[in-house]
């Protein structure tokens, strides 16, 4: 699909949204980038709805490796935190990309979707200590803000795709805006390339 001028503005018709920054190895990625469907996410640690999505791909995820093969479907997740109603997304982010870098992102991710509740920095430390990451260099990137760029290029890119709250999703690219339930979203994904 090309994009005209006319539509590289904020899109009014949702539907019609489309991926500004495609997907690249720079991205958190399940999954291999030439899967048959690529599912992007924009999501926030603190949002009850983030979760639940996510919850939602991972079962539709493990049902489409088993019939249509494990490369079937590829999931990114990028940041969104929306820091005026999440007090605590901001830090879970960050705490997601310390991780990263000692090899533990999607470990740390489905933690503090499971723990959305329990957020604070005493928690971060301990599910960072839980599994196995180096604290001292945890807390000093925290400290530092070293990720914050990281983090902000994802805002960016969302906002340049049309997200202004989370979670929002993109299959090949085009933004989905169906009802979050498992029958929809899964024929989504299967249709998105017929």
């Amino acid at each position: 699909m090309s994009i005209q001028p006319s539509e590289v503005s904020v899109s009014v018709d949702r539907d019609r949204s489309s991926l500004f920054v495609p997907p690249s190895t720079q991205d958190h990625i399940k999954g291999v980038l030439s899967a048959i469907a690529v599912l992007v996410m924009y999501g926030d640690y603190q949002c009850s709805q983030s979760a639940d999505v996510y919850r939602l791909i991972k079962v539709i995820g493990r049902q489409l490796s088993v019939s249509l093969g494990e490369n079937y479907l590829c999931f990114i997740f990028r940041h969104f935190p929306q820091i005026q109603m999440h007090s605590h997304a901001q830090r879970a982010a960050e705490a997601v990309e310390a991780a990263a870098v000692q090899g533990q992102f999607w470990q740390m991710h489905e933690m503090l979707f499971n723990y959305q509740q329990e957020l604070g920095n005493g928690y971060l430390v301990e599910y960072a200590n839980n599994l196995g990451l180096n604290i001292s260099q945890f807390l000093q990137d925290i400290s530092k803000k070293v990720y914050v760029d990281r983090i902000n290029e994802d805002i960016q890119s969302g906002l340049y795709s049309g997200v202004t709250a989370t979670p929002a999703l993109f299959i090949n690219g085009i933004r989905y805006s169906d009802r979050w339930n498992i029958e929809q979203l899964m024929a989504a994904i299967v249709t998105a390339n017929h």
